[in-house]
């Protein structure tokens, strides 16, 4: 007999709730294979993982992956970063949207499935989770105001690289004025005339108590803002310009300190390109 995939109880999910486009969620992850397993790595992630652990599941609706070669990990900054241990560790960084009001929802059905993938020896080992967090969303600063991609269509559209900037403060009240610094400040002057069309800004949460032992509890939580800004030109044609002292703009602020600035660009699905490139 066919398994009962208990087809009714979808009906009565699809029937209530959220479900608009906005992205009110992320999850960002980056890892570092363990050396010897990259290539490994990267077809069970591409062949199995990403479908099967993110895109199948309910409301996380967009996903993109990046790669950070050896030559993009060295133009990381701080040396020394409170995210990664050495700085160039994590060449792969994974971004998703979730569906705006849905994270509880979406964490009911990651976690369990997750699990099964565990038990089902779906899941590969040889790997650390460096940075990994879900993420609500905050802000979203466009350079072009209502021209061009919006937010919801960031991992879709075929942006030539990505940065990732993570920016602490001391403490917990300092992180309004540090959002509202960037929102109305910083991003809008940064933005201006660079290869970046939109930045989107988040906030980690708590990861569940009962999430896979492999990925460490989020930190930061109430003191950290996670930076996507999506570029239209590859990274290193525009670093030195645009992006290789955005932590020093940060600091100079007096609201905070980044302790990560780290360009990618978008894997080839389907493919092991970059992969010898990475150590």
């Amino acid at each position: 007999m066919p398994e009962d995939t208990r087809s009714e109880t979808y009906a009565e999910l699809a029937a209530v709730g959220p479900y608009g486009v906005h992205p009110g969620h992320a999850l960002i992850t980056m890892v570092e294979p363990h050396p010897g397993h990259e290539y490994a790595y990267n077809r069970w992630y591409e062949d199995d993982h990403y479908y099967a652990g993110a895109m199948a599941m309910p409301w996380m609706y967009a996903g993109r992956r990046w790669v950070a070669t050896r030559d993009l990990q060295l133009l990381r900054t701080p040396e020394k970063s409170a995210i990664a241990q050495p700085v160039t560790a994590g060449c792969y960084l994974s971004t998703y949207w979730i569906t705006a009001g849905r994270y509880d929802d979406h964490m009911r059905w990651t976690v369990t499935i997750n699990k099964r993938l565990n038990r089902d020896a779906r899941v590969h080992r040889d790997r650390t989770h460096v940075f990994t967090a879900f993420q609500d969303h905050e802000a979203t600063v466009y350079r072009d105001g209502a021209a061009g991609p919006r937010d919801f269509h960031a991992l879709d559209h075929p942006y030539a690289g990505l940065v990732l900037q993570v920016i602490d403060t001391d403490t917990a009240a300092g992180r309004p004025e540090l959002l509202e610094w960037l929102r109305t400040r910083h991003l809008p002057g940064r933005l201006a005339a660079s290869p970046a069309a939109l930045v989107t800004v988040f906030r980690p949460t708590p990861l569940p108590g009962d999430r896979m032992t492999y990925v460490k509890q989020v930190e930061g939580v109430d003191t950290r803002l996670t930076l996507l800004w999506f570029l239209e030109a590859d990274p290193r044609e525009c670093w030195e310009a645009h992006f290789a002292d955005l932590g020093e703009a940060v600091g100079d602020s007096g609201l905070g300190r980044t302790e990560l600035v780290a360009p990618f660009i978008p894997t080839v699905p389907g493919t092991d390109r970059y992969v010898d490139r990475l150590r």
